[in-house]
């Protein structure tokens, strides 16, 4: 669900229903520095790659998101004006649904996987390990400010992964909450939230991380990417840019544009697949 450019300030945030620009408080270098350095030895530690956390963390992020629902859509409505249905359909019941589907398969995908011995290695045998990568950061977006910056946690959670996440200062009430519920909900010393614009999201790019996940735009992925290049850190983009919508021949009419519609309007546009022009049969 990328965002298409928004506007951005230097030390503040666009609120979306008055478009006003107020300042926003960052977090710190130190303290940036710190939860960095504090996240690494969490994860050489090696707790984060036993079953029993990563399920207790996934479950702390299910009763977040259920125990906290109401004031998830409060906060989307101060930030985005979104109605409520939307926002709890957008931003809570899907992050859930992304929770339970990795606790019902998280065993299997963590057990060894049994592959095919070459005739030189008989009579050993041989598995694939998945082995948890590290420390992740997560760069999230606006548009849907809890369900990218809970999906990406849960996915790096369920993998064994510390991270640290850093939501974006234009969705401010979403930011707030965000840093005020996740330490209360999952494992301090493996999750981070820092806040903050421009210059916080600069020293977070300056430091090494061993995978970058980022929702947005191309002209900042390229300077995500730039600087994960530093480093060889890997990355998942996810970005924005033109949703066409194919209308063959043969389609009922009718229901293409009731379809067409109702993502163009989901979240008013801001949506990857938000559709942004048809390419219909002659």
């Amino acid at each position: 669900m990328a965002m298409s450019q928004p506007l951005i300030t230097e030390r503040g945030f666009v609120n979306a229903r008055s478009h006003q620009v107020t300042p926003v408080g960052g977090t710190s270098e130190q303290e940036i520095r710190a939860a960095h350095a504090k996240l690494g030895a969490t994860f050489r530690s090696g707790r984060t790659k036993s079953y029993e956390w990563r399920r207790e963390q996934l479950l702390g992020l299910r009763r977040l998101c259920l125990e906290n629902s109401d004031d998830i859509c409060a906060a989307l409505y101060e930030d985005l004006g979104r109605p409520k249905m939307e926002a709890f359909l957008g931003d809570v019941t899907s992050v859930v649904g992304e929770i339970d589907h990795m606790l019902s398969h998280l065993k299997s995908w963590m057990a060894p996987e049994k592959v095919h011995t070459g005739l030189l290695q008989l009579p050993a045998r041989s598995v694939v390990l998945r082995e948890p990568k590290g420390v992740v950061l997560q760069l999230s977006p606006w548009n849907f400010p809890f369900n990218l910056s809970l999906a990406g946690i849960c996915a790096a959670m369920a993998a064994g992964n510390c991270v640290l996440l850093k939501p974006s200062e234009i969705s401010p009430m979403s930011e707030r909450l965000l840093k005020d519920l996740l330490p209360r909900y999952l494992d301090p010393d493996a999750i981070s939230v820092v806040t903050g614009g421009v210059a916080e999201s600069t020293l977070l790019l300056e430091l090494r991380w061993d995978h970058i996940l980022y929702t947005g735009n191309g002209a900042v992925a390229r300077i995500v990417q730039r600087a994960a290049a530093q480093h060889l850190t890997p990355c998942t983009l996810e970005l924005g840019g033109k949703s066409p919508s194919v209308v063959l021949p043969g389609a009922n009419i009718p229901q293409a544009a009731r379809r067409m519609l109702a993502w163009k309007c989901f979240n008013a546009g801001q949506i990857c697949t938000s559709p942004d022009y048809a390419l219909v049969h002659k």
